[in-house]
């Protein structure tokens, strides 16, 4: 296996040195194992119905099929499922069915129900193949310009540990010259969501932005991106909802607790 190499960029955005990346960066992109793992984690809320939708209404369940009786159904060619009155005219009934799932407006068949056990094993190589599936997405052209439309010649991006010094707007410019042109698709943006969303509790939405890895024993706060310690990077943050590729830039101390931490 090759190992891959990457140029360390000082606080104003130079390119310094050449270092060598963890094997991490040169492993191959499992894409069917990281969805896997991304899903077996449950990241999501669990959802499921209302235990009662399409049934809260009257509809009898018990519609006599015999001669001369009130409410019956013989002779009127309906099969008998619950059915709710909508009219009548005399002992003339305008009946629809109701309630059961083949009917307008009854329940589902099989709803998904959110007290069901949503957690699925992984073992630790298949996480161990994932996790480095994620980060080799983060190094990766193909992937990068699969999911932004750009590219950057020189992947993944690493700093010194000066960068974290400087105050918001240095960090910015120093992103704008590292960057180029992909500077638009690194910081989040929040926008108000077109259409129904709105009204269901997700008036907003925002991309992922940045992804900005330090050591465990750095600190860094910095708006419009996302900075995460290596002690708390998760595959989500690598590859949101599942898919490899995400801009992402590290520290040379991280890099280095990542090759230590993951083998």
């Amino acid at each position: 296996m090759v190992k891959m190499k990457a140029k360390i960029y000082d606080k104003n955005g130079n390119a310094g040195r050449e270092i060598e990346l963890p094997k991490n960066f040169s492993e191959n992109v499992r894409e069917d194992i990281l969805q896997k793992t991304f899903e077996a984690k449950k990241y999501k809320q669990p959802m499921g119905s209302f235990p009662w939708a399409g049934m809260q209404y009257s509809a009898s369940g018990i519609i006599k099929h015999r001669r001369h009786v009130w409410k019956t159904s013989y002779g009127k060619g309906i099969s008998r499922i619950p059915r709710k009155i909508m009219s009548r005219h005399g002992d003339s009934f305008n009946w629809v069915g109701a309630t059961v799932a083949s009917t307008r407006g009854g329940r589902q068949a099989h709803p998904p129900k959110s007290e069901e056990n949503q957690f699925k094993k992984i073992n630790k190589k298949e996480f161990l193949v994932a996790f480095n599936s994620g980060l080799a997405g983060t190094a990766s052209k193909y992937y990068l310009e699969k999911k932004y439309g750009k590219k950057l010649e020189q992947l993944p991006i690493v700093f010194d540990s000066g960068v974290l010094s400087l105050k918001t707007k240095e960090f910015i410019e120093t992103l704008k010259k590292v960057f180029g042109e992909c500077f638009d698709k690194i910081l989040k943006v929040k926008k108000r969501r077109a259409g129904k969303g709105k009204m269901r509790g997700r008036p907003y939405k925002s991309n992922a932005g940045l992804l900005f890895v330090i050591a465990s024993d750095e600190n860094m706060k910095r708006k419009g991106i996302e900075v995460v310690k290596v002690s708390n990077l998760k595959i989500k943050d690598l590859a949101p909802n599942g898919q490899p590729g995400r801009f992402a830039s590290y520290t040379e101390k991280a890099l280095k607790e990542i090759g230590e931490k993951f083998k």
